[in-house]
């Protein structure tokens, strides 16, 4: 076998070259692709709702905003009752709208005084 002349060597060389770049640049198009799938409107909503429904921090703050609105809604239908007077409906919704708002602001003190009081029985 006779030896390789460099000419032949360097066609090799051009060979691996060419098929290195080749493999290269359908790695290329296919990370594009992903980016561009990424990109799309749908899939940044559908990844914005995933974020918010696994983030911890979003949970408890709506967790909280949805005790305050239940409490708010029971005091205004304790106040109001099945009353039609119009007086008890605006104060309701007075009360209503306070006790949401105190109890959204205060959550935490009211929770660990809710705690203390229950640990004395």
């Amino acid at each position: 076998m006779k030896p390789k002349s460099e000419t032949d060597l360097l066609k090799e060389r051009i060979i691996i070259l060419e098929q290195k770049r080749a493999d290269e640049l359908e790695l290329l198009k296919n990370q594009f692709r992903g980016v561009r799938e990424s990109l799309k409107p749908a899939k940044l909503i559908k990844n914005l709702f995933h974020d918010v429904i696994n983030s911890p921090e979003i949970k408890n703050n709506m967790a909280i905003k949805a005790i305050s609105l239940c409490t708010g809604f029971i005091s205004k239908k304790l106040i109001v009752g099945s009353s039609h007077n119009s007086f008890k409906k605006v104060l309701g919704s007075l009360v209503q709208f306070g006790a949401t708002n105190m109890l959204s602001k205060n959550f935490y003190d009211l929770k660990s005084k809710a705690n203390h009081f229950l640990k004395r029985f």
